[in-house]
């Protein structure tokens, strides 16, 4: 879709709050030009950034920055400038920010957690979620490992895709389907839901929201209300919450420009 005009436009939707997480700016799989075309037509008074936001493991490894990136970063301050309340809560990617908790920066905030009030006053702990994963936490060079392992599924996927594409055959995600399949992967993403309902518990909150893992879904764990962003890797999916209170998973997906609601997406062992 390549690189597009950041100049001022009027968003269709506007939403009381908008959670992106886990769009990895310099990895080569980021699907920035998406979530670009995603908030020309969406706006929100506060935008929570739920961490891997920019990868820094990617970059390390192999710089890649395209035009579309940079413009990424350019929409989010625009966006602060115009008044939007802008928080972004590091994951273990971009970790290399943690280093600066508390400071502001072109109108966004940096925090290690934060607590969010909705509309009715319930209290929703806000955390990137990779301290509850326990191989990112014991076991780094696997994390690594299985980084690499998500990004060559990523391309086999986009290839597969392709030729559907030309069949005119319904996108489908391979590592969807295989996390689907995996009864390792379903234990390993119903564990960590219940790691982040019991933080939430921890904190008195009433849920929790987060990302890490790929895996955009809104549903109750033990009492507590528990919401992941998703990724913009391949799902592109956000969480908003509305005027009204209500949250919803919005998708941007196929390039088409209008949201629709999806019930789940790929999970990743981030």
């Amino acid at each position: 879709m390549g690189s597009y005009d950041v100049s001022d436009e009027s968003p269709e939707r506007r939403f009381r709050t908008l959670f992106i997480s886990d769009v990895h700016l310099g990895a080569r799989g980021s699907q920035a030009d998406l979530l670009l075309d995603f908030l020309r037509y969406h706006d929100a008074d506060t935008i929570y950034l739920v961490g891997d936001i920019v990868d820094g493991w990617a970059l390390k490894s192999s710089w890649h920055w395209p035009q579309s990136h940079n413009d990424l970063v350019q929409k989010l301050l625009r966006k602060a400038r115009k008044g939007a309340k802008i928080i972004y809560i590091p994951g273990n990617h971009d970790e290399f920010l943690r280093n600066y908790y508390g400071t502001h920066f072109g109108g966004i905030d940096v925090v290690e957690n934060t607590v969010h009030t909705g509309v009715d006053g319930k209290r929703y702990l806000v955390i990137h979620g990779d301290i509850f994963d326990l191989v990112v936490q014991n076991a780094r060079w696997l994390a690594h490992l299985g980084d690499k392992a998500y990004d060559f599924a990523i391309q086999m996927n986009r290839l597969v895709n392709f030729f559907r594409r030309l069949f005119g055959v319904p996108y489908w995600s391979l590592s969807q389907w295989a996390k689907q399949k995996v009864k390792n992967a379903v234990n390993y993403i119903g564990a960590f839901e219940q790691a982040l309902a019991a933080e939430a518990r921890r904190h008195e909150a009433d849920g929790v929201i987060c990302g890490h893992i790929h895996y955009a879904v809104i549903r109750d764990e033990a009492g507590i209300r528990y919401m992941n962003c998703g990724d913009w890797v391949e799902s592109c999916t956000a969480l908003v919450e509305h005027d009204d209170g209500h949250f919803e998973i919005i998708t941007w997906a196929d390039h088409l420009q209008k949201p629709a609601q999806v019930p789940q997406v790929a999970a990743k062992a981030a």
